[in-house]
């Protein structure tokens, strides 16, 4: 099967700036306590129910977070020089090279997938399956948390982090986001939409968290 060109651009230009994005972004927590209050929320949800992945994890900065919280967690990411990134950076996690339109998971192993502006670079009318992908890998009562810049228009990135790239990258609704949960078969349980930080954030930027239902006994 012929892999899609905006998955191996975007490879490509993660790859390129793996090093210079890890060292740019290491600390970025410390100075958004949205971020961390939406991940504490998310961790403490799924705490001690089952593994949880960090679905585009890129240098491992919230697995190492969430791992910090005490979630059970591991990171999967399209771009092979992230994931060596990530090893380096936290050698007591694991890391593994993937791609979220076909997660090497089994159905139903994760109480947790967190996709953390990790949906930004499939264009729209693709991502409809990738939701659906990371709805088939939650067990019920397992949690979706994904965070995004809100928008409807694309952004084509040519520099970034130092370096020449060539990268889509899509601002999405968060209404949209959640009618993809729904098809899915999530239930939304909390959006938040907050303004940008400068000087780095132009735009709004989103938070979902979905639940995968229980249909059985609890």
């Amino acid at each position: 099967m012929t892999e899609p060109a905006y998955v191996t651009t975007t490879r490509t230009a993660y790859d390129t700036v793996a090093d210079s994005y890890a060292e740019s972004l290491q600390n970025a927590l410390d100075a958004s306590p949205w971020d961390r209050a939406m991940l504490g929320t998310f961790a403490e949800l799924v705490g001690g129910t089952g593994p949880v992945g960090d679905l585009g994890c890129g240098p491992g900065r919230l697995t190492g977070y969430l791992a910090s919280l005490g979630l059970d967690v591991f990171g999967v990411d399209l771009s092979p020089g992230m994931v060596d990134a990530a090893r380096r950076a936290h050698p007591e996690l694991r890391f593994v090279v993937g791609c979220l339109e076909a997660l090497e998971l089994d159905d139903g192993c994760l109480a947790g997938a967190l996709a953390w502006y990790s949906l930004i670079h499939t264009p729209p009318k693709l991502l409809p399956s990738v939701v659906a992908e990371l709805a088939r890998v939650l067990a019920p009562g397992g949690r979706l948390m994904t965070a995004f810049q809100v928008g409807d228009e694309l952004r084509r990135i040519t520099h970034g982090y130092g370096h020449e790239v060539s990268l889509d990258a899509y601002r999405l609704r968060p209404d949209v986001i959640a009618e993809m949960c729904i098809a899915a078969g999530l239930t939304v349980e909390a959006r938040l939409v907050r303004e940008p930080q400068p000087p780095h954030e132009k735009t709004p930027q989103a938070y979902l968290l979905a639940r995968k239902p229980v249909t059985g006994p609890a």
